[in-house]
């Protein structure tokens, strides 16, 4: 497993019967987790200082419940990249810390290579990946299909003062992005994606992780340029083994290099405790 061990500005300070407390900045949550299957606290009374607690609804969904005033949004840094964060709907606060590990692999790939690295981001939500393309250098097309995300990446791109950097943003289903950018031979040197295990395009074109996947990495490797850096799936689609990403980038990518799969996830600070959070499948030259 690789953990994301170098914030400064987020940890996990306990996590017991399906919750996590988690730091963010100078905010404490308190928000669900299924992996968290233990009864046992490990540091109870700091339970009592959190600022608000993501409340998951019988009949589905869920609420914050606010014990102190906050600010609507704040931000978090990790290195030299600024994050926007706001409690939203079912849980999320627009950072997922735990990817971390692979913006750290990408900003090393990207200087590196020593070359202009053109990169497509694919379900690029608010924007973590992008921001850490931008700043080791590359320039980045940051695709989703929520206009909110969209604006959301570029507040954050803008907060970690990239905005003057090479970036496009398009509001678009990916798989149609896609399939146009094969039809006007557009090619880029790194792919990420982040799908959903499901989800909706701009015009109601159905995802399902299970489904499409393999299609669309068929797809993305007829963007590829003539010397790729690295492909990367992220996922967090329930019972999905890393090593079955391993398998699609095996069927797919047919260039010279390795591939590598496993977790990620994020430690338990004064804790030898780490919250698996999900997994990845990588190519690389």
């Amino acid at each position: 497993m690789k953990v994301a061990s170098n914030w400064k500005d987020y940890e996990i300070i306990d996590m017991a019967n399906g919750e996590k407390l988690e730091r963010w900045g100078g905010i404490t949550l308190i928000r669900p987790d299924p992996q968290i299957i233990w009864k046992e606290k490990s540091f109870p009374q700091k339970w009592k200082g959190a600022n608000a607690r993501y409340i998951r609804s019988k009949s589905g969904g869920g609420n914050w419940e606010y014990k102190s005033k906050i600010p609507e949004k704040w931000s978090i840094k990790y290195k030299d990249l600024i994050f926007n964060v706001k409690p939203m709907g079912f849980k999320h606060t627009g950072v997922f810390p735990e990817q971390a590990v692979n913006w750290d692999w990408m900003m090393e790939k990207i200087k590196e290579a020593d070359r202009e690295i053109k990169v497509l981001n694919l379900f690029a939500y608010t924007g973590g990946a992008t921001l850490a393309c931008l700043s080791a250098g590359a320039s980045v097309c940051h695709v989703d299909s929520s206009k909110g995300m969209v604006q959301w990446a570029k507040e954050n791109v803008k907060s970690s003062k990239l905005e003057d950097k090479p970036v496009r943003y398009i509001v678009d289903d990916v798989v149609k992005f896609v399939e146009r950018e094969i039809r006007r031979e557009n090619t880029y040197d790194a792919i990420i994606m982040d799908p959903p295990s499901y989800g909706r395009g701009t015009k109601g074109e159905v995802w399902q992780f299970e489904e499409n996947i393999s299609e669309l990495v068929s797809l993305c490797t007829k963007i590829l340029s003539d010397n790729p850096l690295f492909f990367l799936i992220n996922s967090y689609t329930t019972g999905i083994s890393p090593e079955v990403l391993s398998n699609i980038l095996k069927i797919n990518v047919k260039y010279k290099g390795t591939i590598s799969s496993g977790e990620i996830g994020l430690p338990m600070e004064n804790s030898s405790l780490v919250l698996p959070c999900g997994i990845y499948g990588r190519w690389e030259k």
